[in-house]
């Protein structure tokens, strides 16, 4: 982040647009017009926005796009990050190279530039998919910052362009801010930044008390295949829940639809509160892909550590029941990754917690029943 600030002050004392011909000619054109004076179809013309040169701009897509490729993949597969270098660093360096490519003559306009940056973007994606570097979810997921990222690159790469520097001084710029992505991916991985610990808490109430509700948190059956269209697209989601042992030093398996986690219990209190930590845990998704693909970022980037329920009784025969994750997520820019992954176990943690309570509700109805039988 703070090489990012840096990059972005060194831009902003770079030099402010200074005018040019154009600018000069449509000032002329208002000062006529006002005048009741007659244009001639020359200075229209002129002053007409001209239309993008697409031969330059293919090749501006050229010269962006396979180094952007290449050192996202040397980030993420080589130095093994995943953070401000490939979700901040590349998307932006690819607008600015394609804006200051795209207008190295100054004649195409600021929308010009924005557009083909966007297509470059795309065109990466593109590439990752069909690589077989990366799933069409994930990928689906970056969008959000890598479009604004990629258009903010291009604006500022558009005023370094028209700037009024000469050509050699652009060519200098359009190397140093190659040579720039790398050089960030290779600080991260230096620095090795310490993920924080978040914790996802979810509650419902259940007309049941807590002495049934506990047996159905500690162990549940097999849940019902989801009708949640999140879990359609490959995300990881509990299919039931099973118990080795009993009180402190028991083994709980959660039994994901990737795998099962493995979680030792540690706090065993019924039938007020269940902890647990986490020493194993399953892939959290499936990629969406032409090709069998396992990205890094499915190993232990998203690192569930402990977990928990709590259960009190808000009133007699009803229980309270609190589900928290405490997890870690080495995917900066944090703030942004912890949306998704909040709402994501969040969706998991309710259907788990829904299932406990139409369990709880049906055991704790039954001798009522009976009793009025």
């Amino acid at each position: 982040p703070v090489l990012n600030l840096l990059f972005f002050a060194i831009l902003c004392l770079h030099g402010t647009q200074s005018s040019t011909n154009v600018d000069s000619e449509d000032a002329a054109l208002r000062i006529l017009e006002s005048r009741g004076r007659r244009v001639s179809p020359s200075v229209e013309q002129r002053s007409a926005s001209p239309p993008l040169d697409h031969r330059r701009a293919t090749r501006a897509l050229l010269f962006s796009i396979p180094p952007t490729v290449m050192f996202t993949v040397f980030g993420v597969h080589v130095l093994t990050t995943y953070g401000f270098g490939v979700f901040v660093g590349a998307p932006f360096v690819l607008g600015f190279l394609i804006a200051l490519l795209l207008n190295v003559d100054g004649t195409q306009t600021l929308r010009h530039c924005t557009s083909t940056a966007l297509t470059g973007v795309t065109l990466v994606g593109l590439c990752f998919l069909l690589m077989g570097f990366e799933g069409l979810i994930c990928l689906m997921m970056a969008a959000p910052i890598a479009y604004p990222l990629a258009w903010l690159g291009a604006c500022v790469g558009y005023a370094v362009s028209r700037s009024g520097k000469s050509a050699h001084h652009g060519r200098s710029m359009t190397w140093a801010i190659t040579a720039l992505l790398p050089g960030l991916m290779a600080a991260e991985y230096a620095a090795k930044p310490i993920p924080p610990l978040w914790e996802v808490r979810t509650t419902v109430e259940i007309d049941a008390p807590p002495e049934i509700v506990w047996r159905h948190v500690v162990s549940f059956p097999s849940l019902p295949e989801p009708s949640d269209r999140l879990f359609g697209t490959g995300i990881a989601y509990p299919q039931r829940a099973e118990i080795v042992g009993s009180g402190v030093g028991a083994v709980r398996y959660c039994v994901f639809s990737t795998g099962a986690f493995v979680e030792p219990i540690d706090v065993w209190d019924p039938p007020r509160r269940l902890h647990f930590r986490v020493t194993e845990q399953p892939p959290p998704m499936r990629e969406w892909s032409p090709y069998d693909i396992h990205p890094p970022h499915l190993d232990h980037y998203l690192s569930s550590r402990a977990g928990e329920f709590r259960l009190s009784s808000p009133a007699p025969g009803r229980t309270l029941l609190e589900g928290s994750t405490w997890y870690e997520n080495r995917m900066w820019p944090t703030a942004y990754w912890r949306i998704w992954s909040d709402f994501i176990i969040g969706r998991i943690h309710r259907r788990v917690l829904d299932h406990v309570r139409g369990l709880a509700e049906a055991d704790a109805a039954a001798p009522a029943a009976s009793e009025r039988d």
